[in-house]
């Protein structure tokens, strides 16, 4: 039988892990609870949660069984891992909206019948702790000296790291020691930017509890600059398709670096290593082979096969065809707006722009084109280009496009 590890390890999954040879002779023989942690930050999961859920995915498929933690009640606080100012404060009410939202998410990806699955939220033990009998249970077992060189805490330093967020490795390895106690889970899985705080409830578990426990890290998907990789010009790659349509996220992965091409075929997808080690190798125009395939393969996971085959059936129609799809981004104008705006207003009204400076500089570097034409003229207005069933393209580039309609 195969062992889940080696599966992890060969797809890419893999950053840190503990106890390697122990992690590993366990899952190959028992079934194991592990858990990951989502703050409720949003109200859908974005593709950097959809990794994690991939690992999720794998590990379910070979009976383990996957507990999800929502973070009802660390939210309240907020993580300061990788982040240079404090979390903005958010309301419970909100906080608990996102919780459903990412439940149901989460619902659609996993098994979640009885057990395969299990939800907790860590506001039903965090949110009425007695505070001292906290200190005196778990806050004894962590070193003041030890917590300021965890790399979470270290971008902080110097402008400021509040008591409030200083508690943050302590309440997560509680959650850990928690689901340990109610449930026996041992794994805690992560973004590879959690490490310090799973290796405090690991070591709280080992020292309170005289248990096994382990904690896994996963590769964080990055561009080859090192930022992280699921950011677009209107912010996050969302997994709500209200919120990234499935045209949009379909384009995101099509158009990713062509040395990216691999590992996201390894981490985004069910296909054979085999097959993607294949397509991985493919060099020049045929990498573009490899990212259709991506593209179809991450948006029929996320978003089912009918909306995959939609979307690429758009891509190819703007960029292979007639320039126009039914499938793809719209922004939709009134008649009198429509004749107001230049096009350096329609590239911000669309989204292709964040200012009418950035627009502006655009169309200076020849990167702005409506339909097949060149927009040279920065004065320009919509109204200077021919329309087409009532509805013009708009270009930034050749791989982002809007339809622009009126109304």
């Amino acid at each position: 039988m195969s062992n889940v590890y080696d599966l992890l390890e060969e797809r890419g999954y893999i950053a840190q892990c503990t106890h390697p040879e122990e992690l590993r002779e366990l899952l190959g023989k028992e079934k194991v609870k592990f858990y990951i942690g989502f703050d409720a930050t949003a109200d859908s999961l974005t593709a950097g949660h959809f990794l994690t859920i991939m690992a999720m995915m794998h590990m379910q498929r070979a009976g383990h069984v996957p507990v999800a933690l929502m973070g009802g009640g660390t939210t309240m606080v907020g993580d300061p891992s990788g982040k240079s100012d404090m979390r903005k404060m958010m309301t419970k009410e909100t906080i608990d909206h996102n919780v459903e939202c990412f439940k149901e998410q989460i619902g659609r990806f996993l098994d979640t019948s009885e057990g395969k699955m299990i939800f907790e939220n860590n506001a039903d033990w965090l949110l009425n702790l007695n505070y001292v009998e906290f200190l005196r249970e778990v806050g004894v077992h962590f070193s003041v000296n030890r917590m300021l060189t965890a790399e979470c805490y270290k971008q902080r330093m110097e402008r400021g790291l509040t008591f409030f967020e200083f508690n943050y490795m302590i309440m997560q390895s509680y959650d850990f020691l928690k689901l340990n106690q109610m449930h026996d889970v041992v794994l805690e899985m992560g973004g590879d930017d959690q490490w310090s705080n799973i290796i405090g409830g690991v070591e709280l578990i080992r020292r309170k509890e005289q248990k096994p426990a382990y904690g896994l890290t996963l590769t964080l998907l990055t561009t080859s600059d090192g930022t992280k990789m699921g950011k677009t010009v209107k912010g996050a790659l969302w997994l709500d398709p209200l919120k990234t349509s499935p045209y949009e996220f379909y384009q995101y992965w099509r158009n990713i670096e062509d040395v990216k091409v691999e590992q996201c075929l390894g981490l985004l997808t069910f296909l054979p290593m085999d097959e993607v080690r294949r397509l991985g190798a493919l060099e020049g125009a045929e990498i573009n082979k490899a990212k259709e395939v991506l593209a179809y393969e991450i948006t029929k996971i996320v978003h089912g096969e009918e909306e995959a085959e939609k979307a690429q059936k758009a891509a190819r129609e703007v960029f292979a065809g007639s320039g126009m799809s039914d499938h793809m981004p719209t922004f939709e104008y009134s008649k009198d707006a429509f004749e107001a705006a230049d096009v350096i207003q329609g590239l911000v009204d669309s989204g292709l722009a964040s200012t009418r400076s950035e627009g502006r500089r655009l169309i200076e570097g020849g990167g702005v084109l409506i339909g097949d034409a060149k927009v040279s003229d920065i004065k320009s207005k919509l109204t200077d280009y021919e329309l087409t069933d009532g509805a013009l393209v708009l270009r930034k580039g050749k791989k982002k496009s809007v339809k622009v309609v009126i109304k």
